[in-house]
């Protein structure tokens, strides 16, 4: 998996009350185009279609703190392609709950990726470390 990039704006989101990760409905976007830091919804980022490929939603198998320390887990999610899928380099994680579908991370993965039908690509999220953690 490679590294998870914090979008600048879900820190202040979270101390808002913009995000319920325990309970929001979370997704993935799939971009060719690189996000940065100050990108904040989901208007930012420009989507591939979706058109050939399977459902995008995040399943969370936890959400809870233990002394002090807040973990976000997800199950990996499993994306399988119907037909021509891409290309793609950057798999965003967002809220798509709020009106803004508020961001909140992102990952790199060095090089566009395009999926032919029947191909999948897993969101290998770190089930041990969460897909985030607050301190």
């Amino acid at each position: 998996m490679a590294a998870f990039n914090k979008f600048n704006a879900f820190v202040e989101a979270v101390a808002e009350k913009v995000h319920n990760l325990g309970s929001d409905t979370l997704k993935v976007a799939l971009t060719n185009s690189a996000p940065v830091a100050t990108n904040a919804v989901l208007a930012d980022i420009t989507e591939i279609s979706y058109t050939n490929i399977s459902d995008r939603t995040v399943t969370v198998s936890s959400s809870a703190q233990t002394s002090g320390t807040y973990k976000l887990v997800c199950a990996d999610l499993v994306l399988t392609a119907t037909g021509a899928v891409g290309p793609f380099r950057y798999v965003v994680l967002y809220n798509d709950t709020p009106a803004g579908k508020n961001l909140i991370g992102w990952w790199d993965y060095g090089s566009a990726i395009t999926l032919a039908s029947g191909n999948t690509f897993t969101v290998d999220f770190d089930g041990t470390n969460g897909v985030l953690q607050l301190a």
